[in-house]
């Protein structure tokens, strides 16, 4: 058997240049309207969206006084996920309420 010896191994050079781009993000924003409830709202951002009792009261005061708030910033399919989650549960609970998602 041989023994190993670095000295008299050949030197592996390799050299890998890869472009790795970040995936875009997208902002979800709840659009305002006259028939969701303010507390179903709060409720949509809790579980939906994952925020605190009191980001997802400032979020939906947002919705009811500007006419829109950012509920996140995620990448594509994860914001497509949210949107259709919040369409689903609004329309079970008989509510109109919008959300939709744009380019950061």
């Amino acid at each position: 058997m041989s023994e190993y010896n670095p000295e008299s191994e050949g030197e592996i050079i390799s050299e890998t240049h890869e472009d790795v781009t970040e995936p875009s993000l997208y902002k979800v924003l709840l659009l305002n309207d006259d028939y969701t409830t303010m507390e179903f709202v709060v409720g949509i951002l809790v579980h939906v969206f994952y925020k605190s009792i009191e980001d997802a009261t400032q979020i939906m005061l947002n919705v009811h006084r500007t006419g829109f708030g950012l509920c996140g910033v995620y990448p594509y399919e994860v914001a497509e996920m949210k949107v259709d989650t919040v369409h689903v549960m609004a329309q079970e609970a008989g509510f109109p309420l919008k959300c939709t998602m744009e380019k950061e």
